[in-house]
């Protein structure tokens, strides 16, 4: 089931983000749009290379060049989350797992995979298992992975892509010409894929009896807006690819996965329909009953939750992927490494750059690669950048990868258990995020510390120098600056005042980094994703060179997402030939009012 959406829903468009260039050939096809960084692919591309690619390994967070204590903070804030919050439980319980290049420096289980035995709609309460009939989470706890299942199905499309079987450009019609009716023969693979087809989000397909009626539904369905118009997230997209994979290689989506992916990379318990012997080791999901789920089923435990992959045998494009905390790791650590695992290779590295391209800018705020969502705070916190990608499903789960830092996230929770309506947003998501974006270390441009604005949302901090009085000669501000906001709505902002901080004004200025052009903030502001990299400033203060004045740094957040934040080091005002301050004197430094801003080591 599509997140946020649910039986009974309108099926109008949501925004995923409201819910909580380069050029490349390819199967054919010219994709244009801006590329990954380099670093985001780090291992050597050609198979049977010596030793093969990074594999995953246990370690603690310094080997992963982590900040232990922010991982610590990852588990406490995400424990919090097994009480109330608002008024429910986020969810039953949660497996946690956090890693950097190919070292896992966190993998914790929390809570409960079973807890309770039903819903009690009357009194709004789940009706708990005694406790010795509880299974508590375990690192191997298995997990319906509701909406994350499209990962899959985009990386199963992406290699018959490479394989030269299926066109990203080409009609959907070409593979299934039954699609066609409802007015959708102009559809592209490359529409299903970044959710731009036009198709509403959702139908309730499980109300036909068979697969035919089924069917039936889907090729009679008329979009909601031209294809390529506007962006709507929709499960239909991932069931038609399902159907034109099925019908391109005489296989279905189920031996797909099993012999494009999970055996190769040996994720041993990934898999469409899991066996009955592995019950004891799900995840419960929800009490399933009429009226807020399309079926009568009682206690979901051990069968795919999402009504739609239910009624289509369990295998679906858009759902129905059962897989642990580990294996997702190991996927993750494949797509960071470039399509290849230890010996294995499950796509090119220009493949993979595919799932981490931009296809919807034309649609800010909504970007896509193909399957993978980009640049979405909205679940990604402050690991959130223009390469960072991922996907949530609607049963508490979701993965993140940031190629820029080679960091991996996955949190899995069971958060409908004991039903769909107790939890809401994304708060732990975006909370775990922020920490682990918050154990990569940002180290200080000049000296022991630098100057940080913290990650805290709907706060405005400042950071004042002392009264200055202008001397001869030009005057001028320089220092270095690093940020990372949500784009629009953070930012950081240099300001002067010529009244002692009765009234401020924006002060100009530009920025640039070795090898790169200047960049002028006219306004006065830096918003949005600086590439991870301190940038030299200089500030003209002409404007103020007739009398007193004094300098702050002032960084403002919104009440809901926020980036890693923003730091500066060694703040320097030189007026002529002589320096009215510089933070690197002890006696300069003192006299700076910081109220927000601490001093930072990371």
């Amino acid at each position: 089931m599509a997140e946020g959406s649910a039986p009974g829903s309108s099926g109008k468009a949501i925004s995923r983000r409201r819910l909580g260039g380069g050029v490349l050939a390819l199967g054919g096809s010219l994709v244009i749009g801006p590329m990954p960084p380099a670093a985001a692919w780090a291992a050597d591309d050609r198979d049977g290379a010596a030793g093969g690619t990074p594999v995953l390994r246990r370690g603690s967070a310094e080997r992963a060049g982590l900040l232990p204590e922010h991982l610590d903070r990852l588990v406490a804030d995400a424990e919090r989350y097994l009480g109330p919050s608002h008024k429910h439980p986020w969810y039953a319980g949660a497996v946690l797992l956090a890693g950097r290049g190919s070292t896992v420096a966190l993998h914790r289980p929390i809570g409960q995979a079973l807890r309770y035995a039903a819903y009690d709609e009357t009194t709004d309460t789940g009706v708990e298992l005694p406790v010795e009939r509880q299974i508590p989470m375990a690192e191997d706890t298995v997990f319906d992975l509701a909406s994350v299942s499209k990962l899959f199905t985009a990386i199963l499309a992406v290699q018959q892509i490479e394989r030269g079987a299926l066109e990203l450009e080409g009609k959907v019609t070409a593979y299934l010409p039954e699609f066609g009716g409802g007015g959708k023969r102009e559809v592209t693979v490359r529409q299903l894929l970044t959710h731009t087809s036009g198709l509403r989000a959702w139908l309730p397909l499980y109300k036909e009896p068979t697969r035919e009626g089924k069917l039936r539904l889907l090729w009679n369905e008329m979009p909601v807006s031209p294809p390529g118009s506007r962006y709507l997230y929709s499960d239909l997209n991932l069931i038609t690819l399902q159907l034109i994979l099925e019908e391109i290689t005489g296989r279905p989506l189920d031996a797909l996965l099993h012999d494009e992916i999970t055996a190769p990379l040996g994720m041993r318990r990934t898999r469409f329909n899991p066996p009955p012997s592995w019950r004891p080791k799900i995840a419960a999901t929800e009490d399933a009953r009429l009226p807020w789920s399309g079926l009568e089923r009682g206690l979901v435990w051990g069968e795919v939750h999402d009504e739609n992959a239910y009624s289509l045998g369990g295998v679906a494009g858009h759902a129905g992927v059962f897989s642990c905390a580990w294996d997702l790791a190991v996927l993750a650590r494949t797509l960071l490494n470039g399509g290849a695992y230890g010996q294995a290779r499950i796509l090119r590295r220009d493949s993979v750059a595919l799932l981490f391209t931009d296809f919807n800018t034309a649609f800010p705020g909504d970007e896509h690669g193909l399957g993978f969502e980009l640049y979405q705070h909205w679940y990604m916190g402050a690991m959130a950048t223009p390469s960072s990608a991922g996907h949530t499903g609607f049963t508490g789960t979701s993965l993140v990868l940031d190629p820029s830092t080679d960091t991996f996230l996955i949190l899995l929770g069971n958060s409908v258990h004991p039903v769909r309506g107790w939890r809401s947003g994304s708060a732990p998501r975006v909370a775990a995020a922020t920490h682990l974006a918050r154990a990569v270390p940002v180290r200080p441009r000049r000296g022991r510390t630098a100057w940080f604005s913290g990650t805290a949302g709907s706060t405005t901090a400042t950071l004042t120098l002392p009264e200055l009085t202008p001397g001869a000669g030009p005057l001028r501000l320089d220092c270095a600056l690093w940020w990372d906001t949500e784009p629009g709505s953070d930012a950081v902002h240099l300001e002067a005042s010529g009244d002692a901080g009765a009234t401020w004004q924006p002060v100009p200025f530009t920025t640039v980094r070795p090898g790169e052009e200047p960049q002028a903030h006219l306004s006065g502001s830096a918003t949005g994703w600086s590439g991870r990299r301190w940038h030299d400033l200089e500030a003209d203060l002409t404007a103020w060179h007739t009398a007193p004045f004094r300098l702050r740094w002032r960084y403002t957040t919104d009440q809901l997402y926020v980036g890693r934040g923003v730091y500066v080091d060694g703040l320097r005002v030189r007026s002529g030939r002589r320096t009215l301050f510089d933070e690197t004197r002890p006696s300069d430094a003192a006299r700076i009012e910081a109220r927000g801003w601490t001093p930072s080591a990371d």
